[in-house]
Order: C-alpha cells, then structure tokens, then sequence
C-alpha cells in the first residue's frame, strides 16, 4: 500500500522547506522557508502533531476566489499552505488528504 511521504528540500537562497505528498504524488502541503534544517525538520513534526486535528485547518479564499487551507500549530501559526483549488469541496478533500497523510513517519531528504 502507497503512503505518502515527505520531501525535505534546501533552496538556493539556503534556506529549507519541505512538502507533504499523498501517495499519488501530488503536493498536498507546502511549508514556509527555515532558516536551518533542524527548523524545517521541527515543521514537520509539527505537521505529524497538528495534522490528525480538523480544528487546526482553516478554509481560506485566495485574492482570485480560490479556495485553499492552511493547517495552524496549536499556537495559531501557520505551519502549511495548500495548492489553490477549484472549488471549495476540493479545498475540503485536501483537507482529509492531510489528516490522512500527515502522520507519515516517511522522510525523503532530497539534500543527501
């Protein structure tokens, strides 16, 4: 059975930034830019913590009535941004892909 997994990247600015995918492959989760990659990896664990809760995701339009969500630490800061979607019930789908996907204990750091 596919899972997804995370994908741990550097940039070249130097900073770090990881994805969540599902396991078709498709970026379900995008996060902001660390300045270390300790930083990055403490996002991630801070996604497998939040994830599993449907309180931590917030429904958001975008400037272009986009439908998208971000997934807040418990702390209120956003930890991950979605894709923009065509509609809301597929904001709403990604939404559950996250939940589904998030805990994956799977790392895939593309810096090695």
């Amino acid at each position: 059975m596919a899972t997804g997994h995370y994908e741990l990247k550097k940039s070249s600015n130097g900073q770090y930034h990881f994805t969540l995918k599902a396991s078709n492959g498709e970026i379900i989760l995008s996060s902001e830019r660390y300045a270390s990659k300790a930083s990055a990896e403490n996002g991630i664990a801070s996604v497998r913590a939040n994830a599993p809760h449907e309180a931590q995701f917030e429904l958001k339009l975008s400037n272009s009535n986009k439908p998208y969500f971000v997934l807040r630490a418990k702390n209120h800061v956003v930890i991950g941004t979605s894709q923009m979607y065509a509609s809301e019930n597929a904001a709403k789908n990604g939404v559950l892909s996250v939940i589904k996907h998030g805990a994956t204990p799977h790392v895939r750091d593309l810096n090695a």
